[in-house]
């Protein structure tokens, strides 16, 4: 199974890179995730904020695959423990396919992409820099794959 993280955004500082590889290396290769960066829509003192969200929606529904799950990150979501994600995580790699994982820019996601997705996931009711939500993600699909494992990372 490929997860993949779609995120708005690039030129993350290097600790965001460092703590997102340290743990998308940990994951086996029958599990990978990969990041695939798209572009910020311009923003500025008169940029056109629904503008810049619709092009970062047209870059993000055009990079999601055929046939992926789609899960929408936000704020609005159904919010999982994480043996909840665990047992998600268990369940979509049994039934097969792909997923894609939508992460928005500074303004969230365009309504398209949220209307495109099967389930809408909220990682928490604080507003997290998104950045961090990278490494979040990452760590937190290890800690699932490991208690699926059974190993001790998760005690």
């Amino acid at each position: 199974m490929k997860v993949r993280l779609l995120a708005v955004g690039s030129r993350m500082p290097s600790w965001v890179e460092t703590g997102y590889q340290e743990y998308a290396k940990r994951l086996p290769s029958d599990m990978t995730l990969e990041l695939v960066e798209l572009p910020m829509g311009h923003r500025g003192k008169n940029a056109d904020l629904a503008r810049a969200i619709r092009s970062e929606g047209d870059a993000m529904l055009a990079a999601i695959p055929q046939g992926d799950r789609v899960i929408a990150l936000d704020v609005l979501g159904k919010s999982w423990s994480t043996e909840q994600l665990a047992s998600t995580l268990g369940d979509w790699r049994m039934e097969g396919g792909n997923v894609s994982l939508l992460v928005g820019g500074p303004d969230g996601l365009d309504p398209r992409c949220l209307q495109r997705a099967d389930a809408k996931w909220s990682l928490s009711a604080l507003t997290l820099p998104h950045p961090l939500v990278r490494i979040v993600l990452a760590e937190q699909l290890y800690r699932a794959w490991t208690i699926l494992q059974g190993h001790p990372y998760h005690k």
